[in-house]
């Protein structure tokens, strides 16, 4: 079942809606170079959970230079998982809650749709949208903490989740392929007024068999 997710926020744009990856920044907004600009995309972590102890291998086929990963990724990861989460790293032999990864790439977010969340009003808005998309309490929580310190301040947030324009970016190919994916990717902008944009869709996550979940985001500088 489809929701909306709240009312068109506030508003000072009169030109129209951000859509950066479907039309030209410089023709839509004559931000130029902004089109360019490489964006660092942070704290992906892949959850996996089984229903039964099951070896996974997981690629990541990047449009982008890794910057960072956990465990090392070195062309793939090769892991034991249990149903609570838990992963056997087999290069290591270590334990591991999830696979981490991050990387800078020039990937074009679509900013169509979204909200625009006064800075203080962060985390409660986290908390519900992140909800009704499906997280957990436990995945929604370790995305507020690493992203909150960096929104709450502001005195506005653009706040968009991603479809398309990062899963084409970021392909993950996963043995045995997961009954349920879910990546959650955020892209947002600081602002220091509000814009007027329509909120999207929501369609909530439901669980099923083998589960997959990935969380991320990318902050978008505000070029006006």
């Amino acid at each position: 079942m489809k929701k909306r997710n709240g009312k068109k926020l506030g508003c000072l744009l009169a030109a129209g809606l951000m859509m950066v990856s479907l039309t030209g920044c410089e023709d839509f907004w004559g931000w130029g170079d902004a089109c360019d600009d490489t964006y660092s995309v942070s704290k992906p972590i892949i959850y996996l959970y089984p229903e039964t102890v099951t070896e996974v291998s997981v690629q990541l086929d990047f449009d982008g230079d890794l910057t960072t990963t956990y465990p090392a990724y070195n062309g793939g990861w090769e892991v034991t998982a249990y149903p609570g989460g838990t992963l056997l790293n087999h290069a290591d032999g270590k334990e591991y809650s999830y696979l981490f990864w991050e990387g800078d790439s020039d990937t074009q977010y679509d900013l169509s749709e979204g909200w625009c969340v006064p800075g203080d009003e962060t985390a409660a808005f986290l908390q519900d949208t992140l909800s009704q998309i499906g997280l957990t309490p436990k995945e929604y929580n370790e995305f507020i903490v690493y992203w909150l310190p960096m929104m709450e301040e502001n005195p506005y947030n653009l706040i968009t989740f991603q479809g398309d324009a990062y899963t084409d970016s970021a392909p993950l190919t996963i043995s045995p392929e997961p009954e349920s994916l879910l990546r959650v990717f955020m892209a947002w902008m600081p602002l220091e007024s509000p814009v007027e944009i329509d909120p999207p869709e929501i369609e909530s996550f439901k669980r099923n068999g083998f589960t997959v979940v990935e969380w991320g985001g990318a902050e978008i500088e505000n070029v006006q």
